[in-house]
């Protein structure tokens, strides 16, 4: 995991963030419930929070113990994938399933901002 992974990463998914919300209010609107709809902005929002989160790591990157940091760098992006990407296949399919690994993203997502706080400390 490098500094130059994290922004080329952050920054795709910032961009497929901001389609992913468009297409939500435009394409999606028509097409699922509101609770449905609720569920895709839910993912939108965090792959945007996430996606920043992920360009923070690599400009604090010189700054942050290297071991740490870079698996805060991994786990953000897992958890985010994990996250987002089960909740995006929710609504496009309808399996009921799959919200059941979107906790696992989450709990991903937790761990990687406690694991950034530990390469900042250490760092």
């Amino acid at each position: 995991m490098t500094s130059r992974f994290l922004m080329l990463c952050g920054a795709l998914i910032l961009a497929l963030g901001v389609a992913a919300g468009a297409f939500g209010a435009h394409g999606l609107k028509r097409l699922v419930t509101p609770d449905q709809l609720e569920v895709w902005r839910t993912a939108a929002h965090y792959q945007m929070i996430h996606g920043i989160g992920l360009l923070l790591i690599a400009a604090l990157w010189p700054r942050l113990a290297a071991a740490p940091g870079a698996l805060a760098g991994g786990l953000m992006l897992a958890g985010l994938v994990i996250f987002s990407g089960s909740l995006y296949a929710l609504v496009l399919t309808g399996v009921r399933a799959l919200g059941a690994i979107t906790p696992v993203g989450g709990l991903l997502m937790i761990f990687s901002w406690l694991t950034l706080a530990w390469a900042a400390w250490r760092g």
